[in-house]
């Protein structure tokens, strides 16, 4: 570990995801793996077809945001194939995390494609923090439109975020 708390391991992570919106989970798992990883960047996936709540541009300000004070992590967008868009960055490591059990079974698929695909390339998960093992972001969203308070799961920016664009509806 060297002193500013990265890894000396040179090591790029994607941590790959939709992020609509990022929680404290996400953030969570990435701040841990920047102690682990010499790079991590969080790519948030443009994703069209989950016909996402907030725009890419947003989530990718909003993970920005998350992350300011890391000076290891970054955040983009991209829109290719994951295995295509780690190598493209000299990424050795996908990042995924695991809340539950649940989790575990897509997400050893996954890891398995992206091996077929990309052998050269890790997945490493990371399993969730207690206090975010339940957090999604699909659930944070489906809490706040029914009036629930989700401020505990997500940055203030993105709760700020979520108020007006449920308002606005």
């Amino acid at each position: 570990m060297s002193e500013n708390g990265s890894s000396d391991l040179d090591v790029t992570a994607v941590y790959p995801g939709t992020f609509d919106p990022i929680t404290n989970g996400h953030a969570d798992v990435a701040g841990r793996a920047s102690r682990m990883f010499h790079r991590v960047i969080v790519a948030v996936a443009a994703n069209p077809a989950k016909n996402p709540f907030f725009s890419v541009e947003e989530r990718v300000e909003f993970a920005r945001l998350t992350f300011a004070d890391f000076a290891n992590v970054e955040v983009h967008s991209f829109d290719c194939l994951l295995v295509d868009y780690a190598r493209q960055h000299g990424a050795g490591a996908i990042l995924r995390g695991l809340r539950a059990v649940s989790d575990f079974e897509f997400e050893v698929q996954l890891s398995g494609m992206n091996r077929r695909l990309a052998p050269e390339i890790e997945t490493v998960f990371i399993a969730a923090a207690q206090d975010y093992g339940f957090v999604s972001s699909s659930l944070v969203r489906e809490i706040a439109s029914l009036g629930g308070d989700v401020s505990e799961f997500v940055s203030p920016a993105v709760n700020e975020a979520l108020l007006a664009r449920l308002r606005s509806r």
